[in-house]
């Protein structure tokens, strides 16, 4: 099982949503333990008391953990005004260069100091030894696979799919009462406010015998290793892993998305949030269609998001075509 677009893991705190996509296929149970390569040494991600340890050399336990982190913390910023000032102010600037900043700088090719405070919401460290990448009660990988879980969800006898084909082709004909759009929202305006800022990324594949690298995904921090990640993915199928006597690995890059490209990760900086507040008003003007999805309302959100706000947004359909009232542009708040 090979995850083309990078690894994904589905996760989520929402029962309803777990036992949603499970009618689509069977699920097995998966936990992501990340490693992390920083100056010649790996660790354990998310941040957490063994990282701790093994970084300063210590034997702390979680009380004495936290007087140590508070203690490097750089008390002198009260209110942090960019991702460095708020890594400082919560961990210091050690466990910063060794896990974020040159991690940080290639994922999102820019300066730390030039992206904003609020992406970092929360303590990025664990005072116990939990090692478990998500924190949600729900998580898996398909059994049979994202591709199989996809094609269960379409085949609906009265679905027709097209593929291949560009939706302005299908746009022109107008043949139908209402378009729910999950593509890039500046291109259905032709982007007549300019395009929307996203990164993208490229995948360099390579294989070996046996087991590469022991796990699924090891991150790279080092700024000078030009990628963020390796993903062996015999490892996100533990199930069917024996079976095989070779293993598929990618190096991953991350880069700023070109027309053509794959838009991964909305930037999201003032530039775009202007960009897109115009977006929103135009969206808004327009009758008969409504925007979903990461692209069609220009966030991350990730799968079990996806899914949840879906259901909500059907559920309110429903009610509006019963009321004969008409659908709005989007299902969620983009102010």
């Amino acid at each position: 099982m090979i995850h083309r677009y990078g690894p994904h893991i589905f996760h989520t705190a929402h029962e309803h949503v777990w036992n949603y996509i499970q009618t689509f296929g069977r699920f097995r149970p998966y936990v992501n333990r990340v490693k992390a390569i920083s100056n010649g040494r790996v660790y354990t991600l998310p941040v957490n008391l063994l990282t701790i340890n093994q970084f300063f050399g210590k034997t702390m336990g979680p009380l004495e953990a936290r007087r140590f982190i508070a203690e490097r913390a750089d008390r002198t910023i009260t209110q942090p005004a960019n991702f460095e000032e708020q890594a400082l102010s919560m961990i210091g600037r050690d466990l910063y260069q060794a896990f974020f900043r040159g991690y940080t700088r290639k994922q999102w090719g820019l300066d730390p100091r030039q992206l904003p405070a609020s992406i970092l919401k929360r303590l990025p460290v664990r005072f116990n030894y939990d090692d478990n990448y998500f924190s949600h009660p729900y998580q898996g990988i398909p059994e049979d696979g994202y591709t199989a879980l996809i094609e269960n969800i379409l085949d609906i006898p009265k679905l027709t799919v097209q593929l291949n084909v560009r939706f302005e082709e299908l746009n022109a004909d107008r043949d139908f009462d209402h378009i729910f759009y999950t593509g890039p929202i500046d291109r259905y305006f032709g982007f007549a406010h300019g395009r929307l800022g996203y990164r993208t990324l490229d995948f360099e594949r390579f294989d070996d015998e046996g087991d590469h690298q022991g796990t699924a995904v090891i991150n790279y921090c080092d700024e000078d290793v030009p990628y963020t990640r390796i993903s062996e993915h015999k490892h996100f199928a533990p199930w069917e892993a024996d079976s095989f006597k070779k293993t598929v690995c990618f190096r991953e890059y991350s880069r700023l998305s070109a027309p053509g490209d794959t838009p991964y990760y909305p930037i999201r900086l003032a530039t775009e949030t202007r960009m897109l507040k115009d977006y929103v008003a135009l969206a808004r003007q327009t009758t008969g269609v409504s925007f979903l999805g990461r692209l069609g309302t220009y966030r991350y959100l990730d799968m079990d998001v996806t899914i949840a706000e879906a259901l909500v947004a059907c559920n309110r359909i429903d009610e509006l075509l019963a009321e004969d009232a008409p659908l709005p542009a989007f299902f969620v708040d983009l102010d």
